[in-house]
């Protein structure tokens, strides 16, 4: 089984913290989708004809792209690919959750929705520039579930400076409150090309010290826990029966293709990516060119990849897979160091399987990077 990442490259403004690829433009909407279905046709090869299993519209800002362009792209990957979906994803902000577009999406067989609410705070939403207010957060879910959805994730954003905890314990709990059945939450990160690094970089404005954001961390831990969600990735935690198949895949290691500009693949063994131009990613499809870029990967970086997203995981890494398929013995290799991480209280074992503590996943990726080979 497989999955398909569709990255579609339009927003409706900039939000002051955002570096992934995207255009406020929207006047390309109908040719970006034509290049997207060349694009799936001419690259239907790449998985292997290995069944799809998980579609995912990711951005930008795919709520914003009209209904009958997400059927255009849906029935091109029915036309081109093996075709069993479990799950369908489409990342929408909560402006756009109209009546109208909530029953197109439905009628489309889009049975999740991850929703980018990121603070239930007015001046908070309104310092990040999104295009959404409070009260449209907190109606979201409702008005979806009453068009028949039942399947959501909701985004937030800890880590913006403050004097104590208080905003980010009332906008976790709103969102437990909201019963979504799991929660994507991300610390608020400066990123040099943005409002925000500029903003940094004038000393106009100054980010939370580590502690702080350490301290929200666990807050998120805490309270996510004793309302009985689970911690499976370092950012996710989702009720028992709630995981996202299409990360949780891609965390494993499972191949998907991704389609749409700036848009990686994966083929089980090497990387790629389409360019992150708008213009450039349309003129090279309509030139029947298909504008990817192969990172061919050595065994070496497939490890390290390898730990690098098992340990960020509730299913760690197996040692005895990494024996077998990258003939390393890590466990002999790395023995002082894990010794030492061990008595940190950072590591939990079970037989040749080691996964991360609720302390150590707060290190996860400098764990990772310490054990590479």
């Amino acid at each position: 089984m497989a999955g398909i990442y569709i990255h579609i490259p339009f927003c409706r403004q900039a939000c002051h913290y955002c570096d992934f690829h995207f255009s406020t433009t929207l006047d390309r909407m109908d040719q970006m989708a034509d290049m997207i279905c060349r694009e799936l046709l001419m690259r239907a090869d790449y998985l292997s004809s290995q069944p799809i299993e998980t579609i995912y519209f990711g951005g930008g800002t795919p709520s914003l792209f009209p209904p009958r362009l997400l059927e255009k792209i849906l029935d091109q990957i029915a036309k081109s690919y093996q075709s069993d979906w479990t799950e369908v994803t489409l990342e929408a902000n909560p402006d756009d959750l109209s009546v109208d577009y909530l029953n197109s999406w439905k009628s489309l067989g889009i049975d999740r929705l991850s929703l980018g609410i990121q603070s239930f705070d007015e001046q908070v939403l309104k310092f990040y520039n999104r295009a959404h207010t409070a009260a449209e957060s907190k109606s979201a879910i409702d008005k979806a579930r009453k068009v028949g959805f039942e399947k959501f994730s909701l985004d937030l954003i800890y880590g913006f400076p403050q004097a104590d905890h208080g905003l980010w314990k009332r906008d976790l709990t709103e969102a437990i409150y909201q019963n979504p059945g799991h929660i994507s939450s991300y610390a608020l990160t400066v990123e040099p090309k943005t409002a925000l690094g500029n903003w940094t970089r004038k000393g106009q404005f100054q980010p939370a010290e580590e502690d702080f954001v350490a301290e929200q961390f666990e807050i998120l831990q805490e309270l996510t826990a004793k309302a009985g969600y689970i911690q499976y990735e370092v950012s996710n935690f989702g009720l028992p029966d709630q995981f996202a198949l299409h990360n949780t895949n891609y965390w494993k290691g499972v191949p998907y293709l991704g389609v749409g500009p700036s848009a990686h693949s994966f083929d089980g063994k090497n990387r790629g990516a389409n360019p992150s131009n708008n213009s450039l990613y349309l003129k090279t499809l309509e030139n029947s060119i298909i504008p990817f870029a192969v990172d061919n990967l050595t065994e070496d970086e497939r490890l390290n990849e390898y730990l690098l997203t098992g340990l960020r995981t509730l299913w760690g890494i197996d040692f005895e897979v990494i024996h077998r398929e990258f003939n390393q013995d890590l466990l002999t290799d790395k023995k002082l160091i894990l010794a030492q991480m061990d008595a940190e209280g950072w590591l939990v074992w079970e037989d040749k399987n080691l996964s991360l503590s609720k302390s150590g996943k707060l290190l996860a990726d400098s764990i990772a990077a310490a054990l590479f080979v």
